[in-house]
């Protein structure tokens, strides 16, 4: 299987600006994120970026870079640009990998690849993990999924979804429910991702902030891997990105150094 993870990036930022060039253990953020997806076994890693200082960043650090248009509105419609410009197209796979988890897990990514290929019946892939937590499940910054008995997505929500009727606290998850957090990591067939700007967007993805759900708007199918485990954290916010320093200085720390 050969595939290509292509990383969005976009300097403007309204709760953390500059975050693609924020100093993660002496590199850029980008640049973490590139080196865990060049582990992933994809045949190239690309960052599509909005400004000339993160192809710089990208160049100095030997990691290929893009300059795209700087008012797409959605990283798959920056990636679409980066399709055209890398001659990708027809059944070629693409990775849309997030420039702000640089703790991304490399297999995690392979496997959405591979999850694509092997279901000719879908356009695109997406990953998900089990919900353990009540509050997690309630908060509308973290989204939902529902998926058929095929595996594939029926439908993406901030709202806490499915809703149990029966379950017994407002404040609790019944013993045997297994809601499905999404994770933001995208496989596309390069056709399609090169369609995805032509498509007119969806009333829902206006409601919910959601740009996946244009694809099932426009009855295409997105396929899930459901991951046995939860991904390192992404970084949004200033606080996010302490929590990460201090995962990547614990990472780093040598064997037998006590770690705080």
């Amino acid at each position: 299987m050969s595939f290509s993870a292509l990383i969005p990036a976009r300097l403007a930022s309204t709760r953390l600006p500059r975050k693609p060039l924020a100093d993660l253990g002496g590199l850029p953020m980008v640049v973490r994120v590139a080196r865990r997806a060049a582990l992933s076994g994809a045949a190239r890693v690309v960052v599509a970026a909005d400004d000339p200082a993160i192809v710089e960043a990208c160049a100095a650090h030997g990691v290929q870079a893009l300059l795209n248009r700087p008012d797409h509105a959605s990283g798959s419609d920056r990636l679409a640009e980066a399709c055209v410009a890398l001659g990708l197209d027809g059944q070629d796979l693409v990775v849309n990998v997030q420039g702000d988890e640089p703790l991304i897990d490399p297999a995690l990514i392979a496997r959405t690849a591979a999850l694509l290929e092997q279901r000719p019946d879908c356009v695109m892939a997406t990953a998900a993990h089990a919900i353990r937590d009540p509050a997690e499940f309630r908060n509308p910054n973290v989204v939902k999924l529902v998926a058929d008995a095929h595996g594939r997505a029926l439908y993406f929500s901030r709202a806490p979804i499915p809703h149990w009727r029966d379950a017994p606290a407002a404040d609790a998850l019944p013993a045997d429910a297994s809601p499905l957090r999404h994770i933001g990591l995208y496989a596309y067939r390069a056709a399609f991702l090169r369609r995805f700007p032509t498509l007119a967007p969806a009333p829902l993805e206006h409601t919910e902030a959601l740009e996946q759900l244009r694809v099932l708007w426009h009855g295409e199918r997105i396929a899930v891997h459901v991951s046995a485990t939860a991904p390192g954290p992404g970084v949004d916010t200033p606080e996010d990105l302490e929590r990460v320093r201090t995962l990547l200085a614990a990472e780093a720390a040598p064997t037998g150094v006590a770690r705080a």
